[in-house]
């Protein structure tokens, strides 16, 4: 196998894992006002915190997926980084400013025992999640679709371009595909009232992006499909279908494995179509950039696979660790009260009782 083949795989696996990673905790963000909703302003307040605490220990280190990804194509495909972002540079630009929006909210929401404060953070969190579960949509579905791309491997088109009605509705798809993502995660993640409210979230979320999805998939696959993107779509409906169904039977784990699973497989259908384009020219196909002329020199690609070698296991490791540590449930019985330094913000403060652990597949 050609090294930009495999730096191929590398960079798909790497979009992949951010999509399953950062998919719940942007589900999570969106949830806020629908899961964080009590009957009265404190319990509003300790739904909102338990929320945010599910996610604390993790949604930084989500993040890492996405950077490492744009690095991997900026050193393994350099053609390919320059067309993409340039073709791009708006909605990354709106996800970049959400995504910092987003992380100032976690960090800045808990500063002040000030209800007008949190609710302003709030916000931000809430729209710093959505757009990019929206935006990533549409993007990666355009790269699929393919893009008006000239002889020099030059972005021709617009704004408009990028909005049409097929990648509109990849975008509702991820937007779907992270809510119910992070409904699950918060059902397994929780006790109590919180958690019964996600499961149902999660039912009614995950019925109407099944068909969505399965809409979006048919016609990609009705345009290049192949033999194996349409596998791969036939798993990620089952899997998603799987999730539901686990999900009426109170099986948060397994609900979570299939909504994981779908997202996996929705990704991998998105690179088997491409492949072996990088970003397909509607232009004319002789035009496209592909993993032969949008790549690096084969030496780059040897050293950067040494690398990856070596790190990628230690970064896995890392993050499967903390996963692990923080594997526990909370729910508001867990969360003191505000004290306008307490553990508002993403991480669990030292004042935070110990919860009871719970497997992650029951």
């Amino acid at each position: 196998m050609e090294l930009s083949t495999v730096w191929f795989i590398i960079i798909a696996v790497l979009w992949t894992g951010y999509f399953v990673l950062e998919g719940f905790d942007f589900g999570v963000g969106m949830l806020l006002p629908v899961l964080g909703r009590g009957e009265d302003a404190e319990t509003t307040e300790k739904r909102r915190r338990v929320l945010i605490n599910t996610i604390g220990p993790v949604w930084d280190g989500n993040e890492v997926w996405v950077l490492t990804a744009g690095g991997a194509t900026f050193a393994a495909f350099p053609h390919w980084y320059a067309t993409m972002f340039s073709a791009f540079y708006l909605p990354l630009l709106l996800i970049l400013v959400a995504l910092i929006v987003r992380n100032l909210g976690f960090d800045y929401r808990g500063k002040r025992d000030d209800a007008r404060w949190r609710a302003r953070w709030d916000t931000a969190i809430i729209v710093g999640s959505a757009v990019p579960a929206l935006l990533w949509g549409v993007a990666l579905t355009n790269i699929v679709r393919g893009l008006p791309i000239d002889a020099r491997k030059e972005f021709t088109g617009n704004l408009l371009t990028l909005l049409n009605p097929v990648s509109l509705l990849g975008g509702l798809v991820t937007l779907g595909l992270f809510l119910t993502h992070g409904a699950l995660f918060v059902a397994l993640k929780t006790s109590g009232p919180i958690r019964q409210d996600a499961r149902g979230v999660a039912t009614r979320t995950g019925a109407v992006t099944a068909v969505l999805a399965v809409a979006l998939l048919v016609i990609l696959g009705a345009m290049d499909g192949n033999a194996g993107s349409w596998v791969t779509t036939v798993v990620a409906a089952g899997s998603l279908v799987g999730a539901l169904y686990a999900n009426l039977r109170g099986r948060e784990g397994w609900a979570f494995v299939g909504t994981f699973v779908t997202i996996a497989m929705a990704v991998t259908t998105y690179f088997l179509l491409l492949f072996p384009n990088v970003m397909p020219s509607t232009l004319d196909a002789a035009w496209s950039l592909t993993t032969t002329n949008a790549s690096s020199t084969p030496y780059t690609l040897k050293i950067m696979t040494w690398v990856a070698a070596v790190f990628t296991p230690i970064v896995l490791l890392y993050q499967s660790w903390t996963y692990w540590i923080f594997r526990k449930r909370i729910g508001t019985e867990h969360i003191p009260a505000a004290t306008g330094h307490g553990p508002t913000s993403q991480r669990p403060s030292e004042s935070t009782p110990p919860v009871t652990a719970t497997p992650v597949v029951r």
